[in-house]
């Protein structure tokens, strides 16, 4: 608290101005009112409390380097779900690549002074032998795995859960690929009427209370009605296709229309699993959304249906072709089982990514089941491919 002092006559630097800073009295004054009087020489000390400001950031300790596929700003979300997930998913992979039984050291041959056997006198003589080389020893280089290459797929921010796909070493490419096929994700979004917050999420600042009891279920399913067929007629105008085209009609009877370039949050098809006022369930189908836009989604609906709601859970169900089935549980973030799941999930990525994006890769882009994993070593199987990971439960 800000102390009420005569103003000192000495510059802001001297050790008298800081003693009126920090006060003596007993009286206190309005930290607005104390700015307003101190407004000059406030504007002196800006410069020394930006460098305060600069070196308590350096006292941060390092982050590993995260590479997020193109079209995706890892700014936007730095220290969200995703961010501290690659961290501890790095944590755990390098721990057991590290724990891993070291391979044997290398051999050299030294030239040992000793003495001459069989003689009697102290002749010294210079013997080969070989002796291991301890330049690669744990001891004296230090962990041998430091570093990783961890990319992160489509992000979850703090107050979503689900399915979180990262890539790993070449993998990271691959999350490239999924990004340029445009595949849908699953959510199910769950909602609650009759209040509105400022950031429509439920613990947020309640800002309205209404009625809900007119509300039916009828009443919701015509609204997600009108929002799934204003969606698909945005789907359709974002793929530059020509609807009186053969192309055109397969694709649409396939239901492989996907969007050319960025685009607005399209939904594919919206449905209501559960009605119980004043709570209800939604399973999304969209794609190039955000967790904050489905938040909002529910804030509209409830608009739509003459009064509000607020959104209480968002949950990734699937993402591309990764469901929950495919996810691994926080104890399950192991060496092993990571190695496990990029193995089983390889001949489908390949499989769906040659189906989706249509493109002649050859053996080396877009390999078989069996790449790179007739080897027993620990690390084999994460130089290249995806696994899903679950976030938040």
């Amino acid at each position: 608290m800000l102390r009420r002092e005569p103003l000192p006559a000495a510059k802001p630097d001297s050790a008298q101005w800081k003693d009126y800073i920090w006060g003596r009295d007993r009286q206190a004054l309005p930290a607005a009112q104390v700015c307003r009087e101190l407004d000059r020489p406030l504007r002196h000390g800006v410069r020394r409390l930006g460098a305060v400001a600069r070196a308590l950031c350096g006292l941060q300790a390092p982050r590993p380097k995260l590479e997020a596929p193109a079209g995706h700003s890892g700014a936007a979300a730095s220290e969200g779900c995703s961010d501290r997930i690659v961290k501890m998913f790095f944590t755990c992979v390098c721990t057991g690549l590290n724990a891993g039984k070291p391979p044997a050291p290398e051999q050299r041959v030294r030239f040992l002074v000793g003495p001459v056997e069989g003689s009697e006198e102290k002749e010294l003589t210079l013997t080969a032998t070989s002796v291991p080389t301890l330049t690669n020893h744990p001891l004296v280089r230090g962990p041998a795995f430091t570093s990783l290459k961890v990319g992160v797929g489509h992000r979850l921010d703090v107050q979503a859960s689900g399915v979180l796909v990262l890539g790993v070493g070449h993998g990271c490419s691959l999350l490239t690929d999924m990004y340029n096929a445009h595949l849908t994700k699953d959510y199910t979004v769950r909602g609650l009427l009759g209040k509105a917050t400022d950031d429509f999420c439920e613990d947020g600042r309640l800002v309205e209370k209404t009625t809900y009891d007119h509300v039916t279920r009828e009443k919701l399913d015509r609204i997600l009605a009108l929002i799934q067929g204003s969606h698909q007629k945005a789907l359709v105008t974002y793929s530059n296709l020509d609807l009186q085209t053969q192309e055109a009609y397969e694709m649409a009877v396939r239901g492989s229309i996907r969007p050319m370039n960025k685009s607005p949050m399209l939904i594919t098809g919206i449905r209501c699993l559960h009605f119980a006022p004043p709570e209800f369930l939604l399973e999304v189908q969209c794609m190039h959304e955000t967790q904050k836009q489905l938040r909002r989604l529910v804030h509209e609906i409830g608009l739509e249906l003459k009064t509000t709601a607020v959104c209480s859970q968002v949950r990734r169900t699937r993402d591309g072709f990764f469901t929950l089935d495919d996810a691994l549980l926080r104890t399950h973030w192991d060496l092993y089982s990571i190695q496990d799941a990029i193995q089983a999930a390889a001949p489908r990525v390949a499989a769906e990514l040659e189906k989706n994006l249509r493109l002649g890769l050859g053996t080396q882009q877009l390999h078989g089941p069996g790449w790179q994993w007739d080897n027993e070593e620990p690390g084999s199987a994460l130089k290249g491919w995806t696994a899903g990971g679950a976030a938040g439960g």
